[in-house]
């Protein structure tokens, strides 16, 4: 431990801190624009430099490690006048478009000049860079670009993807192509990051508007779990203390016809998933088995590692497995027209508007998801539409495709998949109930995680992956044929869907365990935690399915996956 002295409060800290960590610790708030705590420090925007007692020069507090007796004022004329200059020069080449901007009110620029009291700009010299808007899920604006690089950062090191460069003071994609032609796979971890609004996901808002006003729309929705929890803190609650059924009666306010649950097919996922790795376990058929739900994992094992397409489950997603039951089981059972239903499905996660557009999504004889909105589009549907959830009486899901149980809520969640499929795939091998359904190895945020279970004498042996940069980890295990797993696990984003794309900004790792946390609480205080203890899904196999892997299964909730050649 080293002594050090910031503003004249003295702190104690480890000698591996920066002299941004040690002031945080000292409660004393340096801002910053660059960095990004789960992101390498790069010290790029110049807006945290501090004096040290004894230096000539200023130090930048994000870089800079604490030593000794060392004494720091962050708020010397000097330091403020360095600040201040840097932020302006940030300011003369960015777009004055707050009022329009998709980040106005929730932008680290924005907040950083109000800080500073920065009241004049001078001429800016704002760069014309053409708009992206290739692909279905992440639009790019060059233009309002800050040099921070956190998109660079995570999409080559956390992601390991590659898609974008640092070029001068701004980020850009590869050779500057469209982003649908790099290796991007659409997973909104940079948007995620950026400080501004130079990324952001597709905005579809307007589309869900115009359904809701259409007399012949019948307008249904799907609930993710990872959004669930994180929605409150759109709405500046705690993470995970919205109430349920008051959200249902706000989600009905805004426009929707019909509200559901993604968990009820979460659970059927399951119920497909595990008997399809039981039948792979029992026939000789591809392992390990590779689970299917993450979209933009799916995109980085089409781009990355098409050699090992045939490892993964041909399960669609809960997402894309609801959308085809909503337009053929559902209207069979309530009595509508599959035409008259838009489907409209709330998650946590850019790369699902990616997924519902692919053509292999609409073996309902219709595009099974008609409109994606991210957790971030929802609440600012809220605040649109004047939603007051104080006022708001508590109503109840839908019926049918409504019940799921606690394996289906720690989908949200890293681990959480391999989890709940492991709590049905025992009791149906074994026959025997489960006597402590907590997999404790398959939860945390380590990156890579491993776990046997034994299954009546034979041990299956799992692994759990979490963002791509761990995946690739594993994937060129399997590649070097040193992978003596049976089922792995990938989620795209670091933490899982809890950390997806489309969440609230921020999302740091601190902010990822508190939606941890909220899952896994909510998955114990459930009187039914195991996927086929799901009354209704029994009831499905039983009127529409008849059985796990049967042919009408394959026929709307499996599909295929193919290489990019990107």
């Amino acid at each position: 431990m080293v002594n050090v002295v910031i503003d004249g409060i003295k702190v104690s800290v480890p000698e591996n801190y920066t002299i941004l960590k040690a002031a945080q610790t000292a409660g004393i708030n340096i801002p910053t624009l660059c960095f990004y705590e789960d992101l390498t420090a790069k010290g790029n925007c110049g807006i945290c430099q501090v004096e040290i007692e004894g230096e000539a020069e200023l130090k930048k507090a994000c870089t800079e490690l604490v030593k000794d007796n060392l004494v720091v004022k962050t708020n010397s004329i000097k330091a403020q006048k360095a600040k201040r200059e840097a932020l302006e020069q940030i300011l003369s080449r960015h777009p004055a478009e707050c009022l329009t901007c998709a980040r106005n009110q929730k932008c680290e620029l924005q907040e950083a000049a109000a800080i500073f009291g920065v009241r004049e700009i001078a001429a800016a010299e704002v760069k014309d860079f053409p708009i992206d808007t290739s692909t279905p899920s992440i639009v790019r604006d060059s233009s309002k670009c800050i040099g921070c690089m956190r998109c660079v950062d995570v999409c080559n090191n956390i992601q390991t993807v590659g898609a974008l460069v640092e070029e001068g003071n701004y980020s850009f994609t590869v050779d500057h192509k469209p982003l649908i032609e790099t290796k991007c796979v659409m997973c909104g971890q940079c948007a995620l990051v950026c400080p501004v609004g130079a990324i952001t996901e597709k905005e579809e808002i307007d589309r869900f508007l115009a359904a809701v006003a259409d007399p012949n729309k019948v307008v249904v929705t799907q609930i993710a779990p990872a959004v669930r929890v994180a929605i409150a803190e759109e709405l500046g609650l705690p993470t995970g203390e919205l109430d349920m059924l008051k959200f249902v009666a706000a989600l009905r306010q805004i426009g929707f016809d019909r509200v559901f649950h993604t968990n009820f097919t979460a659970d059927l996922t399951i119920m497909e998933e595990g008997h399809e790795l039981l039948e792979r376990l029992q026939h000789g058929g591809k392992l390990p088995m590779i689970t299917s739900c993450s979209p933009g994992w799916i995109n980085f094992c089409e781009t990355f590692y098409p050699d090992l397409l045939d490892h993964l489950s041909t399960c669609k997603s809960p997402q894309q497995m609801f959308g085809a039951l909503v337009k053929t089981y559902y209207p069979q059972k309530v009595g509508l027209d599959p035409a008259s239903i838009f489907s409209v499905s709330i998650m946590p996660c850019t790369a699902k508007k990616f997924e519902a557009q692919r053509p292999e999504m609409q073996d309902s004889g219709y595009r099974d998801v008609d409109l994606v909105l991210t957790t971030r589009e929802l609440g600012k549907l809220f605040r649109m539409c004047g939603v007051k959830f104080e006022a708001l009486k508590p109503d109840k899901f839908d019926s049918w495709m409504g019940e799921y149980t606690g394996a289906a809520v720690i989908f949200g969640t890293t681990g959480g998949v391999m989890e709940a499929a492991l709590r049905t795939v025992y009791e149906v091998v074994t026959k025997e109930t489960i006597q402590n359904v907590d997999f404790l190895p398959c939860r945390g945020l380590e990156g890579i995680k491993e776990a046997s279970v034994n299954l009546n004498g034979t041990v299956v042996k799992v692994a759990i992956a979490h963002s791509l940069g761990n995946a690739r980890k594993l994937l060129d295990l399997i590649r070097e044929g040193k992978a003596d797993y049976h089922f792995i696990e990938v989620m795209c984003c670091p933490g899982g869907c809890i950390g997806g794309g489309g969440q609230p900004i921020p999302t740091t790792m601190a902010k990822r365990q508190e939606r941890v946390n909220a899952i896994y609480a909510e998955d114990a205080g459930l009187p039914k935690r195991k996927s086929h203890e799901n009354e209704e899904v029994m009831v499905l196999y039983k009127e529409f399915l008849e059985k796990p892997l049967g042919h009408k299964s394959h026929e709307l909730l499996h599909t295929h996956y193919h290489p990019t050649n990107k």
